[in-house]
């Protein structure tokens, strides 16, 4: 099982998330926080980030890293998203890849991603959601 997590709702209105292990990020609806679409968007992106990290720093040196852009397509009758887009950039002008080293980092970053990214695999099949309620009194 995962680490646990949880959410408490803030006077202003937002809340904040945090972790057993003391990580926290705030959202909500508004300007200046994340959206819970949002933070599904981050999820996908942060993983394809921390997947590809081994292959882009060991092609072109440590703190070197990809930037992820995610978007995707709300189906609003649903309430739902319906696909994803992920763009993976890598900044290698610096390093003088040749076409065939650019390929290659191009391939690894693919294979690590797809092999490694949770959320992308979790996205890409239909994910059951057990959902408890209690009401303390």
């Amino acid at each position: 099982m995962g680490k646990r997590l949880w959410v408490e709702k803030n006077k202003d209105g937002s809340w904040d998330a945090f972790s057993e292990d003391g990580a926290h990020i705030k959202f909500g609806k508004g300007t200046g926080v994340f959206t819970p679409g949002d933070l599904m968007k981050i999820a996908l992106a942060g993983c394809a980030a921390l997947s590809s990290e081994f292959a882009v720093s060991h092609t072109l040196g440590e703190g070197k890293g990809a930037r992820v852009v995610v978007d995707g397509t709300y189906d609003a009758d649903n309430d739902a998203y319906i696909n994803f887009n992920e763009q993976v950039v890598v900044d290698a002008i610096d390093a003088g890849l040749s076409d065939e080293d650019a390929d290659k980092l191009k391939e690894r970053i693919t294979r690590h991603i797809n092999k490694g990214c949770t959320v992308k695999h979790t996205y890409e099949q239909v994910t059951p959601v057990r959902m408890d309620v209690t009401i303390r009194h």
